[in-house]
């Protein structure tokens, strides 16, 4: 076999390889919605580091649970769809720090006086529009996707 067509190959088998080892530790999501604004939009595509540990003021992309909550705030197809829907928040507390019983409502009359341990606390950064912790309480770390690294591309807004 000729040099040049061994090297193309074996070029083409690492771009596969190192494809394969990124989509493994880095995904694009799209923001749905307007509980992150001012800080993401409606439209804005964000990078996110999979399998990351958060830590209080990150901002983390997760899969939207099941149960009351999710009926609330998503649409009725969110119900039945076999696809996976994230929801993005900021990080305001992790397993061990102190809980947020005054800014989180929804935490006042919890007995612990730490977060436990794979629970999180998020919130979104527009108050009247993100239902968060503030209203059903804390979420379970195993349903974060990862940690937000930037944004990537933003919808185009008027103005």
């Amino acid at each position: 076999m000729k040099p040049v067509i061994v090297l193309a190959v074996a070029m083409a088998v690492a771009a596969v390889l190192c494809h394969a080892g990124l989509s493994r530790r880095f995904v694009v999501v799209t923001v749905r919605g307007v509980s992150m604004e001012p800080t993401y939009h409606d439209g804005d595509q964000v990078l996110v580091r999979r399998n990351v540990q958060p830590t209080a003021g990150q901002v983390v992309v997760f899969e939207q649970g099941t149960g009351d909550w999710l009926a609330a705030d998503a649409p009725a197809a969110a119900l039945t769809s076999p696809r996976r829907h994230w929801m993005i928040k900021r990080v305001a507390a992790v397993p061990g720090d102190a809980v947020p019983r005054a800014q989180v409502l929804a935490l006042h009359d919890v007995p612990e006086d730490r977060v436990p341990a794979g629970q999180l606390v998020l919130l979104g950064d527009n108050d009247r529009a993100a239902l968060d912790s503030r209203q059903v309480g804390y979420f379970a770390a195993e349903s974060l996707l990862g940690v937000v690294l930037w944004r990537i591309s933003a919808r185009r807004r008027p103005g």
